[in-house]
């Protein structure tokens, strides 16, 4: 089957997800009967191209990280707008919006209206970005529903570990009641790095240096990035109709550098932790944990959630390397769990 994609955001995650597309071409296609082409790119900085037979998109890829514009391996377009709705217009089988695009924390800007234009217009939609998730999940479902297409955000909180796919595809009937995690690498390295002697600003200088921190870190270290994950998980796993306002949120600083290295003397650790309980406001702190505490033994970008349900009693599903690769392998199970959803149930090779 074949799938024509779009990418709407181009950055270090898009970027990758190209190139891994290109490593896993065969393997879609035999175990998934899944061929595709990139048909459209819509960039902020670098132009927005689009070409109905397909674009060579690892091309298009070293063109943006030479900070050149796109326009020379497709058809210039208008913008996000007219790439969703030329999306809309092909005749392919499967047509497909990756949304890639940074992180807005005042409404989930402008990716709600991409996701919600694409499902409108009858194509799936993948996305990294946590706001359509935290900001506006029951609507953009109910969208996806009446359009019978699918609205997925793996990649949203803990890159290509499944967290949202394990309880929709493998715990039915499960009831979760409630979560406690910690889900932002960037602040993790920072407090483990702390507690181990290090400077504040250099610890957070390395982790920009590696392209996981942004240029201005406050999304990160103000506790935003994870409360906006929380927002996402309430509103996903505990039937939460919250926003990343509604969640009590406090971050780290410099200052946090002692508590940390004090807490450590005591056997202890500080970790920003996540925790909801169904019907409760999220939270998002610095919190002191015992070293008993499988949180506290997380170190650098490793990161954890643990699942209180009510059949199967505390899970924990944990990454001890997140990065780029990662979160681009989410999109990549996205668009997989979107070719099952079509396909006849002989046309996939059994595994």
């Amino acid at each position: 089957m074949l799938a024509d994609l779009l990418l709407v955001g181009f950055g270090n995650v898009g970027r990758r997800f190209v190139r891994l597309l290109d490593e896993r071409r065969a393997e879609l296609q035999r175990e998934f009967d899944l061929t595709w082409r990139v048909t459209g790119i819509a960039t902020r900085r670098h132009g927005s191209i689009y070409h109905a037979s397909g674009i060579d998109a690892s091309h298009a890829a070293q063109l943006a990280e030479a900070g050149q514009q796109l326009t020379t391996d497709g058809e210039p377009v208008a913008g996000s707008d007219e790439v969703i709705d030329r999306l809309a217009g092909s005749s392919a089988p499967l047509r497909v919006l990756l949304e890639t695009t940074t992180l807005d924390i005042a409404a989930g800007q402008p990716a709600r209206d991409h996701v919600s234009r694409a499902l409108r217009l009858g194509c799936h939609v993948a996305t990294a970005n946590k706001g359509p998730a935290a900001f506006a999940y029951k609507e953009l479902s109910e969208v996806a529903r009446k359009n019978s297409v699918r609205f997925l955000f793996e990649g949203a909180v803990m890159d290509g570990i499944p967290i949202f796919n394990l309880v929709r595809e493998t715990m039915p009937t499960v009831r979760v009641e409630g979560f406690r995690g910690v889900v932002n690498s960037t602040t993790n390295h920072i407090l483990t790095a702390l507690e181990d002697g290090a400077e504040y600003a250099p610890a957070l200088a390395e982790m920009q240096a590696q392209g996981i921190a942004e240029a201005d870190p406050s999304l990160d270290v103000d506790g935003w990035d994870a409360a906006a994950k929380a927002a996402a998980l309430t509103n996903v796993l505990l039937d939460g109709h919250v926003t990343p306002h509604d969640v009590d949120r406090t971050g780290i600083g410099p200052a946090t550098a002692a508590w940390a290295r004090d807490a450590k003397a005591r056997h202890a650790r500080v970790r920003l932790v996540v925790s909801a309980r169904r019907g409760d406001r999220p939270v998002v702190k610095p919190t002191e944990l015992p070293e008993s505490d499988i949180l506290a033994n997380l170190r650098g970008m490793g990161n954890a959630l643990i699942l209180d349900t009510d059949t199967l009693g505390r899970l924990v599903v944990s990454q001890l390397d997140g990065g780029l690769t990662q979160t681009a392998y989410a999109l990549l199970s996205d668009l997989i769990a979107i070719r099952r959803s079509t396909a006849e149930p002989a046309t996939l090779r059994p595994r």
